[in-house]
């Protein structure tokens, strides 16, 4: 899949440096608004204690306050809203990891891909080539729109920003799920809940959903055996997908000289991940019992799952209670030994989907065994009646019971803002939680933004060749003159180039392969600099010392597509002329071993109007992939326009 790679390694020193810095950057910026939102926040409960001023105010504020909603928040939306929340969180803390920059796409995405049919493998790849462009952008917005909508979900218990919270998580769970979890390999041909199907990010997806649904829904049981029946109905098909003959589930080891079953694979193959010791032995037992037990394992997932899957369609408290609480230890066991805790390696981005499974399985319970408290509005009339009448008994005293009259009966539950005249209104409380949530929203724009304004660069970005290569060296020094002739046979002098600015490099008209990749990061630096390469010359000169004839030059230019360049100029000129300029410039030329091929110096000089050079770049291609060829065309397009700038 090209473009999956910037060919760097993923702990590479510069690009994980770079990614600590824009995190650090970023974060200081978050600190800022989260600063700014709780000045925000002070102002308001200052305006707002300053306008209820003395009494009267603040009762109607209360009462209009618990008017608003007949319920308090469900339990079950409760769970879903915190357990998701710091899910989010902790998914964001995994993004910070070093290799995530370089190692999302080749170590995450392709893998999770790789068996999924070649349309799926091209949607994926759409946002690997976007990641690889652009990893440092990249990997901060996952850090950070995570972080952002977990922090949402917990600041936001009720309302319009706790519904758009959940709508959030619904919008970025796709995402994932969509581009990062290739569908959860649900058209893989080894599609089982054992191995985390239909993926973590769907699951998140639900939960997202069900948040944002609007709270009057949680008041029945009608929601939670929604869930119930709908998480029934899916573990029932993967139980069936389970028994399904010939998937590779029926046995652990097959025949001598065949590779493993299914099971047994994936449990080795996550036993091999950087891990705790104790883990990796714990999982390379697991994998040697399921093959040598492979029908037994797998006949128990299956029992398993569709008693499950039955008791979740009934929807029965007593059952339900049952199933949510086996279902849980058996995700408890799937996540420890064949999920392998889902966050080993350096690049695991989640728990995987045991825990969010779990969530929903309790989730479900507790929607049809505890709904929403009602929230009384106002107290009855009659006890106001009452309290009234026993006051008035004694004028100016406060009303005592009788005899085996409770207290309470004289006197019926008021808001706490009733209690002191003075109180303030609960309006700061609700601004603060709407400001916090509006700082969530904020934390995630800080990654999104940045992410989408890359998003839209279609070429790479300079750290890679940085990582590669190093930045350019910016120097102060005379260009040394030289007289050759171009492809085309006529004479070119550096002072015939006075007055533009120059990129100069060495290339071997005969060769195949790194020579190559030069001209064409050449010419996509000038297709870079657009209007502004009117000012420049692109100029190669012949580091061959055996083809020096301009037909060679003209051959080399016809298969790179250089010729209609109008700026491109190709040198070459006597074997003296040619060791002159080699000389003059630094370069080495030399022939390789037993003559193959020849060694020659890898740089580009960037010359100024005033034939002064500015920068010098290291132009070795490293691993020539889509990335760090377009990096370094960026690189040096930068170089030039610094040239013209300083001219």
């Amino acid at each position: 899949m090209p473009g999956m790679s910037t060919g760097l390694e993923a702990s590479d020193p510069t690009v994980v440096s770079a990614f600590h810095e824009a995190l650090l950057r970023q974060g200081l910026v978050i600190v800022a608004i989260v600063l700014l939102i709780g000045l925000a926040w002070m102002v308001l409960r200052t305006l707002q204690l300053a306008q209820d001023g003395g009494a009267g105010t603040a009762p109607r504020e209360a009462a209009r306050g618990a008017r608003a909603s007949a319920f308090a928040e469900a339990p079950a939306r409760r769970l879903l809203r915190i357990g998701f929340g710091l899910l989010w969180l902790l998914d964001g803390y995994l993004q910070t990891q070093p290799a995530m920059p370089l190692g999302m796409g080749p170590d995450v995405i392709q893998p999770a891909a790789a068996s999924s049919p070649a349309w799926v493998q091209h949607l994926d790849n759409s946002l690997v080539t976007v990641w690889s462009y652009h990893p440092i952008p990249a990997a901060a917005a996952a850090v950070w729109i995570q972080i952002g909508i977990g922090a949402w979900l917990l600041a936001a218990p009720r309302g319009y920003w706790s519904r758009l919270g959940g709508v959030a998580s619904v919008l970025w769970g796709l995402i994932v799920w969509v581009f990062g979890e290739a569908f959860g390999g649900i058209f893989a041909p080894e599609l089982t809940w054992l191995f985390g199907a239909p993926g973590a990010a769907l699951l998140y997806c639900v939960a997202g959903a069900l948040v944002a649904l609007p709270e009057t829904a949680w008041s029945t049981r009608r929601t939670g055996r929604a869930l119930l029946r709908g998480t029934g109905a899916f573990l029932l098909g993967m139980a069936l997908l389970q028994a399904w003959p010939g998937r590779g589930f029926w046995h652990g080891q097959p025949h001598a000289g065949s590779n493993a079953g299914a099971l047994t694979a994936m449990v080795r193959e996550m036993a091999e991940t950087s891990q705790p010791h104790f883990l990796s032995s714990l999982l390379a037992s697991f994998g040697d019992f399921t093959a040598a037990h492979g029908l037994e394992v797998n006949l128990f997932a299956v029992i398993a799952l569709a008693a499950l899957g039955a008791a979740f369609v009934s929807a029965r408290p007593r059952a339900v209670r049952a199933a949510a609480i086996g279902g849980s230890l058996l995700c408890l066991v799937d996540w420890v030994l064949i999920e392998d805790l889902g966050f080993f390696g350096g690049v695991g981005t989640d728990p995987n989907s045991m825990i969010p499974m779990a969530l929903l399985f309790v989730a479900g319970y507790v929607a049809i065994a505890r709904l929403p408290a009602p929230v009384p509005a106002r107290a009855p009339r009659a006890a106001r009646a009452r309290g009234v009448r026993a006051a008035a008994l004694r004028p100016g005293t406060a009303a005592t019971p009788s005899p085996g009259q409770p207290a309470a009966a004289l006197s019926p539950p008021r808001p706490a803002a009733e209690l002191s005249p003075g109180a303030p209104s609960p309006r700061p409380v609700l601004a603060f939680r709407s400001l916090a949530a509006a700082a969530a929203l904020a934390v995630t724009l800080v990654g999104a933004v940045p992410m989408a304004v890359a998003a839209t660069e279609r070429q790479a970005d300079p750290i890679i060749a940085e990582a590669v290569d190093g930045g350019a060296d910016q120097v102060n020094l005379a260009a040394r003159p030289f007289t050759l002739v171009d492809q085309h046979g006529r004479g070119v002098t550096l002072a015939s180039l006075r007055g533009k600015a120059v990129a100069l490099t060495f290339l071997d008209d005969v060769c195949t392969s790194v020579c190559p990749v030069i001209a064409q990061e050449f010419r996509n630096a000038d297709e870079l600099l657009g209007a502004q390469a009117k000012r420049v010359e692109m100029v190669a000169v012949n580091a061959n010392p055996r083809y020096l004839a301009p037909d060679y030059l003209v051959a080399f230019d016809r298969q790179e597509h250089l010729e209609r360049l109008p700026n491109w100029r190709y040198l070459t000129g006597s074997l003296a002329q040619l060791r002159y300029v080699w000389r003059a410039y630094g370069a080495t030329v030399e022939y390789s071993g037993g003559g193959a091929m020849i060694d020659h110096s890898e740089y580009a000089d960037v010359i100024d109007a005033q034939g002064r050079i500015r920068y010098v770049l290291d132009s070795d291609p490293g691993p020539a992939t889509e990335a760090s060829r377009s990096s370094f065309s960026v690189t040096l397009a930068n170089a030039l326009k610094g040239a013209l700038r300083s001219s």
